[in-house]
């Protein structure tokens, strides 16, 4: 069983027991969040899709970890004329385990 889910903006594809880094959610360590926006669940051979989501599916999973991803340099340039500019960014991010699919 499998399930597409929507959030920060990203769809994922997971399974129950998946561990997978979603865009940072306002939660504590050890938490437990439930995805709504479930776009299509697949049981055994047997797809739902949704329109645009599955009514009644939802996606629990436990929060593992909050975290930052590496840097990132961004490094803007202009020839001749001495302009440079160095900025670095890191993306904050949640850690979470999949422990549910419910339709």
């Amino acid at each position: 069983m499998y399930a597409i889910f929507e959030t920060g903006g990203k769809q994922y594809k997971v399974s129950e027991g998946d561990v997978i880094r979603v865009e940072k959610l306002n939660v504590e360590e050890g938490d437990t969040v439930t995805f709504d926006r479930v776009l299509l669940v697949n049981r055994s051979g047997k797809v739902s899709a949704g329109t645009p989501v599955v009514e009644g599916a939802r996606i629990e999973a436990k929060v593992l970890e909050q975290g930052k991803g590496p840097k990132i340099l961004v490094f803007k340039y202009k020839s001749k004329v001495q302009y440079r500019k160095r900025k670095g960014h890191r993306q904050p991010f949640t850690r979470v385990q999949i422990e549910k699919i419910v339709v």
